[in-house]
């Protein structure tokens, strides 16, 4: 029973966060330059995110030896991001890479 009451609590503490921002919405318009620093928000999140996992795949050290399929991988999905800026394209080739030369060294 304690657990359902854990359950419904959380759903309540997380409906109500989101629905504020709802409520307000309209009526509140942040200024311009925090507009544009929530802009630097989701590369930050996202940055925080992928850089560990390519830089520590097996989550004990750091791994930059050209065996690291993760860091491979990941330099070449940012040369193509970065001269194609074609998302598909970017995805597809960065996991090709990873995937071959996961198979190649491994």
């Amino acid at each position: 029973m304690n657990e359902l009451y854990l359950i419904a609590g959380m759903a309540v503490v997380t409906f109500v966060i989101r629905y504020s921002m709802f409520v307000v919405a309209g009526r509140f318009e942040f200024p311009a330059r925090l507009n544009e620093a929530l802009g630097y928000v989701p590369p930050a999140v996202l940055t925080a995110i992928i850089v560990p996992a390519v830089l520590m795949p097996n989550g004990e050290s750091i791994d930059l030896s050209w065996t690291n399929a993760y860091l491979v991988g990941a330099v070449v999905a940012a040369v193509i991001s970065w001269t194609s800026k074609n998302l598909l394209l970017t995805i597809v080739v960065g996991m090709v890479v990873f995937f071959g030369w996961q198979w190649l060294v491994g």
